[in-house]
């Protein structure tokens, strides 16, 4: 087996001013132009699973309605999985460059402290002629990467 190391790049906070990711200091030049996208990909862990338990459980009581009655651990969102990794899009509410600070409005989000990874993400509707214009960031069009 491989074992990964990883380093968490900031933390999760979540209190009555809502919920935001505060970066560590060394990464903060790292948010450079990211005002430019309205959605995020955060990577984290479920830090709660991390467990033998939790990460012995390969099998579901299906979650869904007219589903089968059992379903693998990777056809289901459960956390308790082998590597408990959770992947979370986030639209941004706001971004404090000078802080570190990304402001998330979200639906499903970690409850961790820490998290390593978070890069732009593209909405993409599968009928491309109803991709509205607001998903697209003017970053991305200016560099011709959209058009």
């Amino acid at each position: 087996m491989v074992q990964i190391n990883l380093k968490s790049i900031g933390k999760v906070c979540v209190d009555d001013q809502g919920m935001r990711l505060i970066l560590d200091k060394e990464y903060i030049p790292a948010l450079t132009n990211l005002e430019d996208f309205s959605y995020i990909n955060v990577l984290w862990w479920f830090s709660k699973c991390d467990n033998l338990e939790s990460r012995s459980k390969l099998t579901e009581k299906s979650p869904y309605k007219n589903s089968p009655g059992i379903l693998g651990t990777f056809a289901t969102r459960s956390p308790e999985r082998p590597n408990p990794i959770a992947l979370t899009t986030s639209y941004v509410t706001y971004i404090d460059s000078q802080n570190g600070i990304i402001g998330l409005a979200t639906s499903t989000l970690m409850t961790e402290p820490l998290f390593w990874i978070l890069n732009p993400t593209l909405l993409v509707s599968i009928d491309r002629k109803s991709i509205s214009a607001k998903m697209v960031p003017q970053l991305a069009k200016k560099r011709g990467r959209i058009r």
